[in-house]
Parts: C-alpha cells; sequence; structure tokens
C-alpha cells in the first residue's frame, strides 16, 4: 500500500472508533483481519497515522476547522509528518485506493500557518475542557507543556531482570534494534520512538525475551517499583498485582529472597502472572486467586504491601490516547472510590514499620494527593516517607531535577523524566 491507501485505511478505522465507540487498538485489528492483503508495515503505519490523530484530536479539529476523521488524519500527513499539501493531492489522484481530491477549504486549511495561539488552552493542551482544571492544579503553570508532552509518541523501555542477566548483556542480544542504556534508572533500557510510519521493535520475539533476560516496561514503572523499597528477606504483598510487571520487578530487587504474594481481584486480569513468574525465574512469589479469605493469613505481617490503584490512565495517553476522549466525570469519581476503598484494605496488612506503597499511572491530584492527604487524615497511624530522602538509595540514581515532589508523593511524567505519567507515595505504619 502507498501512503494515499493507508491514509484512506486509517479514515475508515478512526470512523469505525467514532460511530461503533470501541477501542482504537480491536478497530485496527479487525481492520487487518479483513484485508489479509495488507502487510505489517502497511498495519503499522495506517496505526500510526490513527493514534497521531487521536493524540492531537483537539488541536487538529481546531486547525482543520471540524473534527471528523477525514481532517484529523489530514491534518497529521501535513502538520504531523511533514508532507506537502499538493504533494499529498497528486498522490490521491494517481492512487486509485487513496481519498478524494483536496477540497479547496481543506487546502487552505492545511496550507495555513498552523498556529495554536488563538486556541482555547484545553485545545492547545489537547485534553478534554473538563479536565483542564486538574491539570492546572497538578502542574501550575506549566500544565498546558505538561499536557502537551503526552501527545508525543512513546518509546519502546525494556527492564532487565536481574535475576536472568544484566544490562551489557541484553545490549549485545538486542544491538540491532540501538538500544541505549538509561542513567534514570539502572535497570532500564530505551529504543526511541520514530516518527512518520516508523515500526515498533518486535523484541518479543528474540530469544532473550523468551529467556527472561527483559521485560517490556515503561521507565515510570520501573521507577515506582524501585521506590517501593523492597528488599531480600521482605515479606511483600502486590495488592493488585494483575498480569505482573510490578510484582516481577520487586521480586528481581528482592534477589528470589523473603516472600511475595500476588494477588488481584479480577481473575482474569491475574491469569498471565503464572506464565510470566516462570519465564523470569521468579521463585520467591505465590500468587493468591481472588477467593473468600484468601489473604486473611497475612494481616498485620507486611513490611510491603504495594497498591497499584485502578485509576483514569490519564498518565498512558501517549499509548492509549482513545481512552482520553471517553474520559467522562463519572467515571473518575468511580475510580476515586475503588481507590479509597483498596487503601483502607490495604492498611490491614501493613506491619507497625512497615509501609503502604500506593501508586497509579494517573497524573490527577484526585487520584493523587488527594488520596493520600484523605488516607493519611483518616488513618493516624501512618505517616508519609519523603521519597527525595530515600531517593538514591531505593532507585541506585541520583534524583533528576524538576521532579513534581511534594509532601504527599512524586509525580513522574513524560515532560519531567521522559517516562508515563506515574504517581507513587510511601506511606509507613509508625503505630500498631
Amino acid at each position: 500500500m502507498q501512503l494515499p491507501g493507508r491514509i484512506s485505511a486509517a479514515i475508515e478505522v478512526l470512523d469505525d472508533v467514532a460511530t461503533r465507540h470501541r477501542p482504537v487498538a480491536l478497530a485496527l485489528k479487525d481492520w487487518g483481519t479483513s484485508h489479509r492483503f495488507a502487510g505489517s508495515g502497511d498495519r503499522a503505519a495506517i496505526g500510526n497515522l490513527v493514534y497521531d490523530a487521536l493524540r492531537k484530536r483537539a488541536s487538529h479539529a481546531f486547525a482543520m476547522g471540524e473534527e471528523t476523521p477525514r481532517a484529523l488524519v489530514l491534518a497529521v500527513a501535513v502538520f504531523d509528518w511533514g508532507m506537502a499539501p499538493a504533494a499529498l493531492n497528486a498522490g490521491f489522484g494517481a492512487d486509485g485506493f487513496g481519498p478524494a481530491a483536496l477540497t479547496d477549504a481543506e487546502m487552505a486549511r492545511l496550507t495555513a500557518e498552523n498556529s495554536l495561539q488563538d486556541a482555547p488552552e484545553h485545545v492547545q493542551a489537547n485534553v478534554p475542557e473538563w479536565l483542564a482544571p486538574s491539570f492546572e492544579e497538578a502542574f501550575g503553570a506549566a500544565w498546558i507543556a505538561e499536557a502537551d508532552a503526552l501527545t508525543k509518541r512513546p518509546p519502546l523501555d525494556l527492564r532487565v531482570n536481574a535475576l536472568k542477566s544484566e544490562p551489557e548483556r541484553v545490549l549485545k542480544a538486542l544491538k540491532r534494534f540501538e538500544p541505549e542504556t538509561s542513567d534514570l534508572v539502572p535497570s532500564a533500557l530505551r529504543m526511541a520512538a520514530g516518527a512518520g510510519n516508523a515500526r515498533t521493535p518486535n523484541v518479543q520475539s528474540d530469544e532473550a525475551y523468551l529467556k527472561g533476560w527483559f521485560e517490556i516496561q515503561d521507565l515510570g514503572s520501573q521507577l515506582v517499583a524501585s521506590l517501593a523499597g523492597a528488599e531480600p528477606g521482605h515479606q511483600v504483598l502486590d495488592l493488585c498485582a494483575g498480569a505482573g510487571g510490578k510484582t516481577l520487578a520487586l521480586a528481581a530487587a528482592m534477589q528470589n529472597k523473603g516472600q511475595m504474594f500476588a494477588y488481584d481481584a479480577d481473575r482474569g486480569r491475574l491469569a498471565p502472572i503464572y506464565d510470566r513468574l516462570k519465564r523470569n525465574g521468579a521463585r520467591n512469589v505465590q500468587v493468591r486467586a481472588p477467593e473468600a479469605g484468601a489473604l486473611d493469613d497475612l494481616a498485620g505481617k507486611m513490611d510491603r504491601v504495594i497498591v497499584d490503584a485502578p485509576c483514569t490512565g490519564t498518565g498512558t495517553w501517549r499509548r492509549r490516547p482513545d481512552t482520553k476522549w471517553r474520559l467522562t466525570p463519572e467515571q473518575l469519581a468511580l475510580r476515586q472510590g475503588e481507590q479509597a476503598d483498596i487503601l483502607a484494605n490495604a492498611a490491614t496488612y501493613v506491619k507497625p514499620g512497615g509501609q503502604l506503597v500506593y501508586i497509579t499511572c494517573s497524573v490527577l491530584p484526585e487520584e493523587n494527593s488527594h488520596q493520600v492527604s484523605a488516607f493519611l487524615k483518616a488513618y493516624k497511624e501512618f505517616s508519609a516517607i519523603s521519597l527525595p530522602d530515600v531517593w538514591g538509595k531505593r532507585v541506585g540514581a541520583p534524583m533528576p531535577e524538576g521532579l513534581h515532589a511534594g509532601p504527599s508523593g512524586i509525580t513522574v511524567t513524560p515532560a519531567s523524566f521522559g517516562s508515563d505519567g506515574f504517581f507513587v507515595a510511601v506511606l509507613e505504619r509508625t503505630q500498631a
């Protein structure tokens, strides 16, 4: 397929997402299934067009004067991918699979200076208007820049599994992909995001991955796992383990010494953890299925209780931009209620001197600092640990400047840390 055909396909996929109100990943998968002639390169390019359109849906719609799938994809091709409108239009006419020729109005929009100077602030930030006050509360005068950083393509981050390998060994195994080490988290390797129709390396088919030498894990996710401070010999409960990404990182930090308990209220989310534990060589993890009384014997005994709480996922908008535009105030309120309930439950498992580690992949204060403040007000036996004070010991690298660190925790973002958005707070039980 040539670019005009790929543009037509991206418009079709976006129209499917808009009319059927379903996740973009599913729409792309179904399009590929029904268009078997499209190769992997075609599917990757179409996906890039679709995701780029959704990342900047508000600003591209403003520039084009309309929010149709066609307008959004054309804006990506010209404003993001650098195509000249006249050349793009000529390609449409020469390719029988391309979209209709540009209208005079479209040509005028695409050739005009693409300035957002007169756009509303939420359009400049590419966030739903109702969320602008939350971003401003979280980031102050820098909130538009912080939100804009969530519109960029994310890199591919790897966590080297210390139970089976080391960074130098993985670097050598993956040298054809040109990974780079990280000065921020010693366990991390990174492959930069490409532009245009660049494809993400399929590292999961590599022998090193199959041997358990590394996992795919965002830099921010690796960081918050490190800040949990799990050590060899600890008793650790991962209360919202899901598929086990942070469980595996914590098991490696514990050097397979001590005991970790992996639990999740959703049996389906927990299912992949078993194969991942075997591949990673994590032998100190006991999976607890979601049954009545499954954790009763752990009450008051844990050195660390990890709460990777269900949240809006605003910190992952680079990877899941469609969720940005589906999020509602009602969904945010629902997540806040779930978070408060999980924190209350988690507190029962922390022993005196132990720590409760609260994590979200959100940048919203309603889910982060507000939750911690409410918890500390209700549970006087807990107090917040200053994470800047323990950063170097737990992470193994200096704390960079410019992070959003407050008394209730730390928020990392694409703008401040080059990672997805994450919040972490460590709350110590100082009284029985």
